[in-house]
């Protein structure tokens, strides 16, 4: 369903903003009519919805085959806040909500000398994020009613879904993650100018700056004990509407 709904969003801004979009006429601000681009305005505002794919990058203690993350699309939706420094560089504030989920699926090799289920060999990751970037947008010059940009930052989040403080592990079925990853973010996008508003597609990726994972009790334990380190990665597609 989520899918769905941003494809007919997709479709219905493209099929109701491509005429404006390749015509001559540059787009600009019409006071009377209060349409138009809103470049020149110190503070600007609006909301994206997305789609993200989240996964784990591990650093391992030994030479052991390794985790294979599952990955699943999630869903992403937030709000915009845009500062104009000048006509070239921006700075924004992102603050949204990701929904998410990864399975981890373990090689029996991790279990050696240890009883174990079809269910151990596998944990789901379930992850909510508040998701909290604040990040710089370099433009390049519009050309028309184009203008292409590379945008990077820093972020941090807050994981509704991290179980950090549950006193069950993964002996009980429990994967834990900390509840406050950091992350950088390097991006790309363009942004489209049409007569009510301005409509930005745009790629960016995520990578995780500390240790994720929340270790079992057990310091032999099969699920943990090898993970030197276990970073987050993902990757957002946005659709920004300002």
């Amino acid at each position: 369903m989520k899918h769905f709904l941003i494809g007919f969003l997709f479709l219905l801004t493209f099929q109701t903003t491509q005429a404006q979009l390749f015509k001559k006429e540059k787009i600009t601000y019409d006071a009377n009519q209060g349409r138009g681009t809103t470049d020149f305005r110190f503070l600007r505002w609006g909301y994206f919805l997305g789609i993200n794919s989240y996964d784990f990058n591990f650093d391992y203690k030994e030479d052991l085959p390794d985790i294979y993350v599952q990955r699943n699309p999630g869903f992403s939706v937030g709000l915009i806040g845009n500062m104009r420094l000048n006509s070239f560089l921006d700075l924004r504030f992102e603050p949204g909500l990701m929904i998410t989920t990864r399975n981890l699926i373990y090689n029996p090799e991790y279990f050696q000398g240890v009883a174990f289920s079809e269910s151990d060999l596998t944990r789901e990751v379930k992850s909510t994020y508040i998701h909290l970037p604040l990040l710089l947008k370099i433009s390049t010059k519009r050309v028309n009613n184009f203008k292409p940009f590379i945008v990077g930052g820093i972020s941090t989040a807050i994981n509704l879904s991290s179980n950090e403080d549950n006193p069950d592990d993964n002996s009980k079925g429990q994967f834990r993650t900390i509840s406050s990853p950091l992350f950088y973010e390097l991006g790309f996008g363009i942004d489209f100018y049409l007569y009510n508003f301005k409509f930005t597609p745009s790629i960016r990726g995520l990578f995780g700056i500390n240790d994720a994972l929340v270790r079992d009790n057990d310091p032999n334990s099969p699920w943990t004990s090898n993970i030197a380190n276990m970073k987050t990665r993902g990757l957002f597609i946005n659709f920004t509407f300002q």
